[in-house]
C-alpha cells in the first residue's frame, strides 16, 4: 500500500506548483496590462510640442528681436501677435492690426497658398492722404509655421530713394548748366566765323566767348570742389589757419566785382584768431559768401566781413550785406545744389548755383556750420561758425596800420548798425 501512495503525493505537489506558477504569471500579466494602460493615459494627457493657438513658435521672438528690419507677426485672424517698435513708429501697425492695405492683402495671400511674396511700397505720413512725402519700404511676407501665422519684414528704403533722387537731379542739373555755356560758345564761334570781315563784331563776340568760357571754367571748378568736400572721408593734412589771411585773400578775389558796382568791402573783428583746416577751402567758402553779397546788393552799398569770438570755444565769421534779402520761404533751400531763388537774376550774375552748397559742406568738414538771417529789403547776414584752435581768451591784438584801424572801426559800426536794425525789425514785425 505505501508503494502506491507515494506517486500520488508527488503528483499532487506538481499540480499545486503548476497552479501557483500559473497564478503568478496571470498576476504579472495583469499588473503589466494595468501599467500599460496608465502609461497610455498619461501619454494622451501630455502636451504635444506644437505652436499654441494665439502664440509664437519657440525661439521666434528671440530671432525677431535681433532683426534690423521692422518685423510683424500676424495670426490666422489678421491680428498682430508681435510688432517691433520701428513697425509701429513707421505707421505699419496700429493697435493689433496692420493698417497698410497692401501689406495686409499680401499676408492673406501668403496664408492661403504658402508662397513668399516681396514688393516695394510707399507709406503716407500719419494723418496725410498724400504719399508724396511718405517712406519707402521693401516688404517681404512669408508663412511662419503651419498654424496660419505670417511674418512681415519691412526694410526702410527712404534714404536710398532720396539719394537716388538727388543723384538724378544732380546729373540733370549739371547737364543743363554745362549745356548753356557750351551751346553759347558753339553759337558764338559760328557767328565769329561769319563776321570775319567785321573786326568790331569779331571783338564783341570774342569778348562774349571769353565770358562764357570763364563761366564754364567756374562751373567745372565748383563741381570739382563740391565733389571733394561732400563725401564722408575727412580732409587730409589739416593745419593751423589764421582767419585774417583767409579774409584778406577772399576780399582780394572779390574786389574787382565790388569795385564795378562801387560796393565797399570792409573787414572787422578780432585779429589773430586761428582754426585748424584747409586754407584754400576756407577761402573758397568765404569768397562764395562775399561774391553772393556783392551780386545781390545794389550799387553804392557796403559788404562787411567780421569775426567774433564766442565763449564756447568757437569763432563766427559774419558776412553782412545791404542787398535785396531772401524770402522767408526760400531760406531753408538756399544751400541746396543748383537751387536759385531767382533763376533769371542768377543768370545775370553768372553764378553756378553751387556756391552756397560748397559753403555748407566746407564748414561741415571743418566741424562747424553755416546759418543765415535775412529779410526782404533789409539785407542778409551769413554766419560761418568754426571751432577755435586757441580756446583760451586773448585780448585783441594791436593795430599797426591807420587805414586798417579805420576799416575795422567802420566794420564794427556797420555790424552794430545791422544788429540794431535786426532787433528793431524783430520787435516790430516778429522774429524772422
Amino acid at each position: 500500500m505505501g508503494w502506491v501512495r507515494t506517486p500520488l503525493t508527488i503528483r499532487g505537489v506538481e499540480v499545486e506548483i503548476v497552479a501557483s506558477l500559473t497564478g503568478l504569471a496571470g498576476l504579472a500579466i495583469g499588473l503589466a496590462s494595468g501599467l500599460a494602460v496608465r502609461v497610455s493615459e498619461r501619454a494622451q494627457q501630455a502636451p504635444v510640442p506644437s505652436t499654441p493657438s494665439g502664440g509664437l513658435p519657440p525661439g521666434v521672438a528671440s530671432v525677431l528681436s535681433v532683426l534690423r528690419s521692422s518685423a510683424v507677426v500676424v495670426d490666422g485672424e489678421d491680428r498682430v501677435l508681435r510688432a517691433s517698435s520701428a513697425a509701429r513708429a513707421f505707421g505699419l501697425v496700429s493697435g493689433d492690426r496692420l493698417v497698410v492695405d497692401e501689406v495686409l492683402a499680401m499676408a492673406r495671400l501668403v496664408r492661403r497658398d504658402g508662397e513668399i511674396r516681396e514688393t516695394e511700397i510707399q507709406v503716407a505720413p500719419s494723418g496725410s492722404r498724400s504719399r508724396a512725402d511718405g517712406r519707402w519700404f521693401a516688404v517681404r511676407v512669408a508663412p511662419l509655421g503651419s498654424h496660419g501665422l505670417v511674418l512681415v519684414l519691412a526694410e526702410d528704403l527712404t534714404d536710398m530713394h532720396r539719394t537716388e533722387a538727388i543723384r538724378r537731379d544732380f546729373v540733370a542739373n549739371v547737364s543743363h548748366e554745362l549745356k548753356t555755356p557750351v551751346g553759347a560758345l558753339s553759337l558764338l564761334a559760328e557767328t565769329v566765323e561769319g563776321a570775319a570781315d567785321d573786326p568790331e563784331a569779331v571783338r564783341r563776340f570774342a569778348g562774349r566767348m571769353q565770358y562764357e568760357s570763364v563761366r564754364l571754367t567756374n562751373l567745372v571748378q565748383d563741381l570739382m570742389t563740391l565733389s571733394r568736400v561732400q563725401g564722408d572721408e575727412p580732409l587730409p593734412a589739416l593745419r593751423p589757419v589764421t582767419l585774417d589771411e583767409v579774409m584778406a585773400e577772399a576780399m582780394e578775389r572779390c574786389q574787382t566785382k565790388a569795385s564795378a558796382k562801387d560796393i565797399e568791402l570792409t573787414v572787422g573783428g578780432e585779429d589773430g584768431l586761428r582754426v585748424r583746416g584747409d586754407q584754400e577751402l576756407l577761402v573758397t567758402a568765404l569768397r562764395n559768401l562775399v561774391d553772393n553779397a556783392v551780386a545781390y546788393s545794389p550799387e553804392h552799398t557796403r559788404v562787411v566781413v567780421a569775426t567774433k569770438r564766442r565763449d564756447d570755444g568757437h569763432v563766427e565769421v559774419n558776412v553782412t550785406d545791404q542787398g535785396i534779402g531772401i524770402p522767408d520761404g526760400e531760406v531753408e533751400r538756399i544751400f541746396e545744389r543748383f537751387y536759385r531763388v531767382d533763376p533769371a537774376r542768377s543768370r545775370q550774375t553768372g553764378g553756378t548755383g553751387l556756391g552756397l552748397a560748397i559753403v555748407k559742406h566746407v564748414t561741415s568738414k571743418h566741424g562747424g556750420d553755416v546759418t543765415v538771417w535775412s529779410k526782404e529789403g533789409h539785407g542778409s547776414t551769413f554766419t560761418i561758425r568754426l571751432p577755435l584752435l586757441d580756446a583760451p581768451h586773448r585780448p585783441p591784438a594791436g593795430i599797426t596800420s591807420a587805414n586798417k584801424d579805420t576799416a575795422k572801426n567802420n566794420a564794427d559800426a556797420q555790424v552794430d548798425a545791422d544788429a540794431g536794425k535786426n532787433i528793431e525789425n524783430t520787435a516790430r514785425e516778429g522774429t524772422p
